[in-house]
Formats: C-alpha cells, sequence, structure tokens
C-alpha cells in the first residue's frame, strides 16, 4: 500500500491492486498515517500501532469465570482447547477461541491452578534410527504393508484398523490398544503380559465385540504379534507389517497411545489396571471430537449417528 501510494495511485486503484474495498484502504491511511509529521503513511509505525491497539483491546474481556464452565468440564475429559472450541460452536454454545482457552488455562497456572495438567504434553524422546537394525526377530511371509489394498490408505471405507502395545515400565502388565482408521474409533485391552498367547486372547475379544468390522489390522514388527495368523484362522481378517522403526505408516495407531498417555502415563504402573478401566479411557477418547471429523466424535462416525 505504501509503495502503490508513493506512485500516485488513489485510494480506489490501491484497492483494486490488493483486493479490497476502497473504504478499507480509505480507513487504513486515515487511521495510521503520520498526520502529526508530514501525513505519510509509514508501514512500521502502522504496524506498531496495530499491535499496540490490540493489546488494549477489550474483545476478550466478555468471557467470565461462568463462561468457561464448559471449558472446565472438557479439560477434565482431557479434551484439548481447540477440541473445546469445536464442539461448543459446533453445538451452538458460547465458545472462547482455543488461543483463549490456552491463556486462560497459563492464567490458572501463575495463579498456582493444576488445569495445565490436563494438557496433552509431548515429552517422547526422540533418537537416530538411521542404519540401525531391527533386533526384534524377522518374521517369515508376513504381508507387507506395501501389499495393504489401496482403500486402506484413503480412509474412506470403515474395517481398517491398526494395532499396538503400551507398555509399563514398573511391571510387565501393559495394553494392546486397536484403533479404526476411517473413524479413529478405539478398542484397549488390558493384557497380563506380553506374550504371544496373551495378546492374541484378548484381540479376538476385542474383535468379537464387531465380527463384521474387521477386514485388515497393521502392526508394528514386535514379537507379541509373531502369533498373528490363529487371529487369522478364528476371524476373517488380514495381518499387514510396517516397516521397522516407520511409526509415521501407522499414524492413527501412535496418535491413540499419545491420547492414552494422558490417562496412563509414562513409568505409571499397569498391575492394578482393570479390563472396565480400559474401557472407560477408551469410552472418554472416543466421545472426544476430531477436528478432521469437523468435530464429530470417533463414536458418531464409526456408529454412523
Amino acid at each position: 500500500m505504501s509503495h502503490l501510494r508513493w506512485q500516485g495511485l488513489s485510494y480506489a486503484q490501491i484497492a483494486i491492486q490488493i483486493g479490497r474495498n476502497r473504504s478499507t484502504i480509505y480507513r487504513e491511511f486515515q487511521r495510521n498515517s503520520c498526520h502529526h509529521i508530514d501525513g505519510a503513511y509509514r508501514p512500521s509505525k502502522a504496524q506498531r500501532r496495530t499491535r499496540a491497539r490490540r493489546s488494549r483491546s477489550r474483545r476478550n474481556a466478555h468471557y467470565t469465570r461462568a463462561d468457561f464452565t464448559n471449558v472446565r468440564h472438557f479439560l477434565k475429559r482431557k479434551w484439548s482447547p481447540e477440541q473445546i472450541t469445536g464442539y461448543l460452536r459446533r453445538q451452538g454454545a458460547k465458545a472462547p477461541s482455543h488461543e483463549t482457552i490456552y491463556r486462560y488455562i497459563w492464567n490458572d497456572k501463575l495463579n498456582g491452578g493444576q488445569r495445565y495438567k490436563h494438557l496433552r504434553q509431548s515429552i517422547k524422546q526422540r533418537r537416530k534410527r538411521h542404519n540401525s537394525q531391527d533386533s526384534r526377530g524377522h518374521l517369515a511371509n508376513k504381508r507387507h504393508i506395501s501389499e495393504r489394498p489401496a482403500s486402506v490408505e484413503s480412509r474412506k471405507t470403515k474395517g481398517h484398523w491398526e494395532i499396538d502395545t503400551v507398555v509399563s515400565r514398573t511391571s510387565k502388565d501393559c495394553i494392546v490398544t486397536i484403533n479404526e482408521r476411517k473413524s479413529g474409533y478405539v478398542m484397549i485391552g488390558k493384557l497380563s503380559d506380553r506374550t504371544t498367547d496373551s495378546l492374541n486372547q484378548k484381540v479376538c475379544m476385542l474383535i468379537n465385540r464387531d465380527p463384521a468390522a474387521f477386514k485388515t489390522i497393521t502392526a508394528d514388527n514386535g514379537t507379541e504379534f509373531n502369533q498373528y495368523k490363529l487371529i487369522e484362522a478364528r476371524h476373517p481378517v488380514q495381518f499387514y507389517f510396517a516397516n521397522p522403526y516407520h511409526s509415521w505408516e501407522r499414524g492413527s495407531n501412535e496418535n491413540v497411545n499419545g491420547l492414552i498417555r494422558q490417562y496412563l502415563p509414562r513409568g505409571c504402573s499397569m498391575a492394578s489396571l482393570t479390563q472396565q478401566q480400559c474401557n472407560r479411557i477408551a469410552a472418554q477418547i472416543n466421545q472426544r471430537p476430531r477436528k478432521r471429523h469437523q468435530y464429530k466424535t470417533p463414536e458418531e462416525i464409526y456408529y454412523g449417528f
């Protein structure tokens, strides 16, 4: 705008050049030109004035403590600020932006509050994997992920799942997670150990909840999946295996496991965890709205509500 004005263009001509209304251009020049000096419009000065006005703005002050009642409720259910805002707006309720909710949470923390602990924490350590060798053994005749039907990747059809185990560092107890790619719907099973027998028994139990909904399952190369053919013999489902250390090939499952860590943090013991508790955790995750579903929940997508 400044350069075009220096070239002698009128407000109307500038508006045409940058695709804005002529009145918008006029107001900007009137508001931010240096009238007390020489009347010139300086971009750097205009930007500083704009930031100063926004910092003094009271546009967010109209939210009261009562307006955050729903926010506090959903934070306790481990929903992210973006999920809360999207869901409330979808319901037609008054909803602060997710940035406002984050400010509310951090202000609460500064005042000694604990609401920030409901946020999902990203503390996972990463290490270089290149040139690494897979030390978990090799399974003969397994189906590679490249053989998986192309329709699985599109997420357009229901019935394609990803599977993984989440371990406890303080006991041999662990859990197995299975999530459906299209909807994000998750099932969680409690395992007393990470053996193939325990895993196969629990996976068959989870599949029996809705046998018709299982067409394929994609796993990593963990040895607990070595007896996958026994599951295939009992159910009309086919297993596929991702490349070693290619977690992004099972991105949905990795994301779900991150959500589960909000309920079962790293370092906690799973020895006293029950299947009923696993079911409750799964229910809470399945009832959390997802941005990719226009803030519908995995449960709504899975059951076709």
